[in-house]
């Protein structure tokens, strides 16, 4: 499976770069069609960090230095799928500045998202939870960067206990939180309040007010029909609450947005607040 660039980081931040693993892993991507994700321009970090990830800034210094040398800076460009459910995840991404959405597909062929990722997270519990195979598609729905690691490390890693594994547990059951809540909402909940919850939660993962998503992809990740989702936007529009244009909304009224949420929003945000403090 083509993925993303082979730049590590040394003990002290900077960049190493393998040549040799970096032209065979170009090489590889040429041939594959497979997850295509473009290759990291091999211009330094840009002041990205690991430490740009919650679980990883809350990790003692001891285990924090362990793991640096294994770690892989990568660029996440948006609409990458980076594991299809079923699949076996290869490595395991620490999310800093990208958002990844858990999407559960049916049989014939619809879908909707179960859970979000952001710098708060990591993608592929499945791998240390033990579960083998992944229960959903991965896929970027906010361009970014992250850390890679790979999976039989991290299972390593996980298995010694101490701080990593305490973390990686505590943060799963955050993700299941709001999968549970994610559903109750879909099921129980008006389309208003479920745009609201899904604009909030992208919001909490980005350092702008902005998110580039068309209706489109919206009621595929929400799983209602696209027309639902247009009459949802145009009434939190009308209201002042929020801007839309080609594929783009900019939140204009934070609070006012939060005046429409259901409950589940608050939960979740109280469940991530209190399991993963540093976040």
């Amino acid at each position: 499976m083509a993925h993303i660039s082979n730049v590590r980081t040394s003990a002290v931040g900077h960049p190493v770069i393998n040549a040799n693993a970096i032209a065979a892993l170009k090489a590889k991507e040429k041939n594959s069609t497979q997850h295509p994700v473009a290759p990291r321009a091999l211009a330094g970090l840009h002041g990205h960090s690991p430490r740009h990830n919650g679980l990883l800034a809350a990790l003692p210094e001891a285990d924090y230095e362990r793991l640096l040398p294994h770690l892989e800076f990568v660029e996440m460009p948006f609409g990458t799928t980076i594991c299809e459910a079923g699949e076996q995840m290869q490595h395991v991404y620490f999310l800093t500045s990208s958002i990844v959405s858990l999407l559960y597909e049916t049989a014939d062929g619809a879908s909707s998202e179960t859970a979000v990722i952001g710098y708060e997270g990591v993608v592929g519990h499945d791998v240390f939870m033990g579960g083998g195979a992944s229960l959903n598609r991965a896929f970027i729905k906010s361009a970014g960067y992250g850390f890679r690691i790979k999976a039989s490390l991290l299972t390593q890693e996980f298995a010694r206990g101490g701080a990593l594994q305490q973390l990686l547990l505590r943060f799963t059951q955050a993700l299941f939180t709001q999968m549970a809540h994610t559903v109750a909402c879909n099921r129980h909940h008006t389309i208003v309040q479920q745009l609201c919850r899904w604009l909030l939660l992208s919001l909490d993962r980005l350092q702008t007010n902005q998110i580039s998503m068309t209706q489109d992809l919206i009621a595929n990740m929400l799983g209602v029909r696209r027309e639902s989702v247009t009459e949802a936007a145009r009434k939190l529009q009308d209201e002042g609450l929020i801007h839309y244009s080609r594929g783009q909304i900019t939140v204009v009224d934070r609070l006012g947005l939060e005046d429409h949420i259901c409950e589940c929003y608050a939960s979740i945000k109280k469940v991530y607040e209190g399991l993963l403090p540093n976040t």
